[in-house]
This record gives C-alpha cells, structure tokens and sequence, in this order.
C-alpha cells in the first residue's frame, strides 16, 4: 500500500510539531508546507526537506491529507476547501471560530468520503487512556479537572475557556453520553479583557459532580484530573504521565510474638503509564484512519460537541457579567 501523503498548513508551534511527527512517521510521505508567513514557512520547510507551496491550493493538488493549524478564524474555510477536494483533515482544536461553522462543517464532514479528525490530543494522552482503565466499573462520586498556566506564553487571542479548558471539555464529552442536568460558570479577567481564570460546575445524575478549573494566571503549569469514589481517590497527572491510586485500609502488621507491630493507615498504588508522545500517537491514528478507512477517535461530531459545551459554559459567564478586570 502507499504511503499517504500529508501536508501541514501552518507552521506556528503546533504547526512545527506535526512536521517533526510526519517527518518521523511511518507509512507517511511528509510532503510539503504550506504558511501564510513565507519566510517561515520556507525555513520549516528546509529543516525537513520538503516542498513549501506559495498557495493552499496548490498544496492540497499535492497531497492525500493535511493537518490544519492556523489560527482558529482560518480553521472554516480551509477545512471547507479541503472536503469539496475530498482531502483528508487532521485539524487542531477549536474545530472552528463559531458554532454555526462547525455545526456545518460536521454537515459537510458527513457527506464527504474524506476523514476528519479534530485535535482534541488529551484524548491520546497515555495517562488519560491509563486513567479510563483504572476508572472502569468504578462508582464515581466527584471528579475535578485543573488545567493551569502562568500568563507568560499564553495564548491571548482566545479566552482562557477556547484556550484551555475545551481540552478538558473534550474528555467529559469523551467520558460521558448524557447531557447534564445542571452547569453552572464563574469567571474573570486579570491580564486581558477577557475571561483569564474560570471555573465550571457539572452536575450529571444519578449523584455525579464535576468542577473544571483553567487559568493562565498560575504561576505553576498544571494538568491534573482527580477522582473520588467511595473507597479510594485518585490522582492523574497528565502533564508528568503519572497515576495514584490511594485507597483506605486499615491493616494490621502483626510480629512472631503476634503483637501489633504497627498499624498501616493507607495504601498507595502507582499505575504504570507507557512512554508516549500523545502527538505522535494522534497523528498515528489519524493517518490509520486514513489508509484504512477507519472512523478517528475524535470525529467532526465530537468536536462540534466540545465547542457547543465551551460557548454554553463561556456565555453563562459573559451573560451573567461574572468578567471582571482585576488590573
């Protein structure tokens, strides 16, 4: 079988990460760029030797699929242009700038013969997928997910909720069928005039509480889930791909004389969690799901529902005028 040929439109930080991973690949002939940033675009391109095209299109004349990571604004029309040529689209989250675009780029994406993948990449975070395992047959009682970062390196063009908290937004959709039966978001403004810091209460039945918090206010970077169930709480470190399992126990340790030596208060159990770049292993996916014609783990539908959930959390704290500039 050939390899399938792949293009990157948009060489800015994510840009340059996925023509590291093409460029590493197997099964995948990496190519060319293409950057509205010529400059650039033409030094990404000799790093990897490959083509850098002048134009869009003459770049998807080249190519069986592309991975999309420019700006939000730009994501609506380029995907567009790639299904009318039935390419292929591995693009980065959000899937677009408004609902109404994704709601017709999930339309197009349906009628197309083209996969569309949607860089939700905690998905194919190795602690994550570990974490789902642990999780199974559990009764689940709270979970809180924090997602925190220092200001310095932030990406100011969005609020902190299109920034940060839809990838957490993405798992919940991931985790869990049902809507929920109530949401409730508080949030503010430190550095910008939009939302920097916020918090989002999920309530699902029959006795289920959520909390997401994301901030770009911290001065420690965090990617945390935590879990509580009725015998054990659990603590999941995405950023350092490390799981904890702490459950109670109130074992004795007895000696010869059959005297309690002492008394064990708890036991900590420590998940193995495999080595992987969850880059390399959602690029991996999407370009499987191409060869073999296979749905991706992250549809055009699943993205279309992380961004319905983040503007129904972003709205009920712009609409409540919760924003409030701290400067």
């Amino acid at each position: 079988m050939d390899p399938v040929r792949v293009g990157v439109i948009g060489t800015g930080r994510m840009g340059q990460s996925h023509c590291r991973v093409y460029s590493n690949l197997g099964h995948t002939k990496f190519v060319g760029i293409y950057d509205i940033d010529a400059e650039r675009g033409q030094e990404i391109a000799r790093r990897y030797d490959v083509s850098f095209f002048r134009d869009v299109d003459s770049l998807l004349k080249n190519v069986d699929a592309v991975s999309i990571c420019t700006p939000t604004p730009d994501h609506y029309e380029m995907v567009k242009q790639c299904l009318e040529r039935d390419i292929h689209v591995m693009v980065e989250k959000p899937f677009a700038e408004w609902l109404e675009q994704a709601e017709a780029l999930m339309e197009a994406a349906s009628k197309s013969k083209a996969v569309v993948q949607v860089g939700h990449i905690e998905k194919y975070n190795p602690a994550f997928i570990e974490l789902q395992k642990v999780l199974e047959g559990m009764d689940i009682l709270a979970m809180s997910f924090d997602r925190l970062s220092p200001f310095q390196g932030s990406n100011v063009d969005v609020d902190v909720i299109l920034d940060l908290m839809i990838h957490d937004v993405g798992l919940v959709v991931d985790m869990f069928e049902s809507e929920p039966v109530s949401v409730d978001a508080y949030g503010f403004s430190v550095f910008t005039d939009t939302i920097d810091h916020a918090i989002a209460i999920l309530k699902y039945e029959p006795e289920l509480l959520l909390t997401l918090t994301a901030s770009r206010v911290t001065e420690q970077k965090i990617r945390a889930i935590s879990v509580t169930i009725k015998d054990a709480f659990i603590e999941a470190d995405l950023l350092h791909k490390t799981i904890e399992v702490h459950r109670r126990t109130m074992g004795d340790y007895v000696n010869q004389k059959n005297s309690v030596k002492y008394r064990q208060e708890g036991l900590i159990e420590r998940i193995v969690v495999p080595a992987a770049e969850p880059l390399f292993l959602e690029l991996q996916d999407f370009v499987s799901c191409v060869s073999d014609s296979k749905t991706p783990q992250v549809t055009a539908e699943d993205g279309y529902n992380a961004l319905r959930f983040v503007f129904q959390l972003r709205d009920k704290i712009l609409g409540s005028r919760r924003v409030k500039s701290q400067q």
